[in-house]
């Protein structure tokens, strides 16, 4: 019976690996895409601000796969009786910098929603602005060149981008970008309460036994409106054509089936040792 266990539980975990690996490399790709970007620096706010909102999901996705690394080694590879003392509180240290991560790319996130909030009518010719290093924006961090060749298709009633410098974009694709700035805010909201939920569930709810069972059930209920609203997100990237962070959110969803596995199965663990305590 054991030999028969063994492949499937092979399987899961090298799914599982990958997955986190794949994860990985969606830094890379983050990073590629918004160094692609960054020369759309924000007109106002100081280095600091500019740069958490320029790279909002590089930070955001480095956090996070440290973060994901942190659950699977304290609930599924560290025995419990090695996690105390200066282990324990390394892996504190480390996911409270990943929290303070996780919080500096939200207010990054919101940051560059705001941003495309304030716009006002292009006043004069666009293709008068040619060769004073315009850009067009097509949608969220998607710009473009002001050129002679689409200045003449923007419309009549084309905006200027107020938040960003020299900046405009049809009255469309400024309702786009705004549209995937709050899908982004929204989403990460939507991860930072689902950790926290997984948090008051291991540390505290996990450890309370059968006392937390109504509390679990509130809890576990949250967390199904939370992973449908990261469904949702998903869902729209798609939909909007926007490829990687829809890879990206389907990723993290699978990976956090494994989290959740994880957490039922130590759940489990402690419930049969209690007993015996």
């Amino acid at each position: 019976m054991n030999d028969v266990a063994r492949p499937a539980f092979s399987l899961f975990r090298w799914v599982k690996y990958a997955t986190y690996l794949l994860l990985s490399l969606n830094v890379w790709f983050f990073f590629a895409e918004e160094m692609d970007s960054a020369r759309f620096a924000l007109a106002s706010g100081d280095a600091m601000a500019s740069g958490i909102q320029l790279f909002s999901a590089t930070l955001d996705t480095v956090a996070w796969v440290v973060l994901l690394l942190l659950f699977e080694l304290e609930t599924a590879v560290i025995p419990d009786h090695r996690l105390q003392g200066r282990l324990r509180f390394a892996i504190h240290g480390v996911r409270f910098l990943c929290t303070a991560a996780i919080v500096m790319a939200f207010l990054g996130y919101v940051g560059e929603w705001q941003t495309l909030l304030p716009s006002e009518l292009l006043g004069g010719d666009a293709c008068a602005r040619v060769n004073e290093g315009w850009s067009v924006m097509i949608k969220l961090d998607d710009f473009v060149p002001l050129s002679l060749e689409n200045c003449g298709e923007l419309p009549a009633d084309t905006r200027l981008v107020s938040g960003l410098e020299q900046v405009v974009a049809s009255p469309a694709g400024l309702l786009e970008g705004q549209r995937l700035a709050l899908v982004d805010v929204i989403n990460s909201a939507a991860w930072i309460l689902v950790v926290i939920m997984l948090e008051i569930e291991v540390r505290l709810l996990t450890r309370w036994g059968a006392a937390s069972r109504p509390v679990t059930q509130i809890a576990n209920t949250l967390k199904m409106v939370l992973y449908a609203t990261l469904v949702v997100a998903a869902v729209y990237w798609g939909f909007k054509g926007d490829f990687l962070d829809f890879w990206d959110a389907a990723l993290w969803l699978f990976a956090f089936v494994f989290i959740e596995l994880n957490v039922f199965e130590w759940q489990q663990e402690i419930r049969d040792r209690s007993p015996a305590t």
